[in-house]
């Protein structure tokens, strides 16, 4: 018997061809952009703020990978500073767990999107010395760098982790 003669293999390549078909379909849904997506896409290429985050995501041997909505995610990382769990440079979502735990947090993975877009809006660069100005700001108003920042409240305080008040002892 050949595999042509063998009962069931075309029933086989049939349903084999459809799965194709369908991750295919998948793939292409989850990386299909919105225009605003791909404009702060190539805003954030062209401001070099994602060239930065794939520059460091490489330094710190970061594992990427593709995300949603135009993301790039670095899990992995590994370096001391900054202190959080997951930051944002450019389009580039460095975070110190794996990809799938990050995908498992919609509220942060939207809440590392927002500073995407404030990359993009801050033309680049320019955004890493104004959210130190506003964390700086935040730390002697309220004692945590988020609270106060104005970055991390129209990022949304709750999803990025941060404290909604905070209040800061002068004793």
């Amino acid at each position: 018997m050949t595999l042509r003669q063998r009962p069931g293999r075309l029933q086989h390549l049939r349903l084999q061809h459809l799965r194709r078909r369908l991750l295919r379909a998948h793939h292409l849904r989850r990386h299909s952009l919105t225009a605003g997506q791909r404009a702060r896409q190539a805003a954030n290429l062209a401001n070099g703020s994602t060239l930065l985050g794939l520059a460091v995501a490489g330094a710190a041997r970061t594992r990427l990978q593709r995300g949603p909505r135009g993301l790039v995610l670095a899990a992995g990382y590994g370096w001391p500073l900054p202190v959080a769990g997951a930051f944002t440079l450019g389009n580039v979502v460095l975070c110190r767990c794996s990809t799938e735990a990050l995908l498992d947090r919609p509220e942060l993975l939207g809440h590392e999107e927002k500073h995407c877009s404030q990359y993009a809006w801050c033309l680049g660069l320019p955004f890493i010395p104004l959210y130190l100005l506003a964390a700086g700001w935040s730390m002697l108003r309220t004692g945590n760098p988020g609270t106060g920042n104005v970055f991390e409240r129209r990022a949304g305080l709750l999803a990025g982790g941060y404290p909604v008040h905070g209040k800061r002892s002068w004793s």
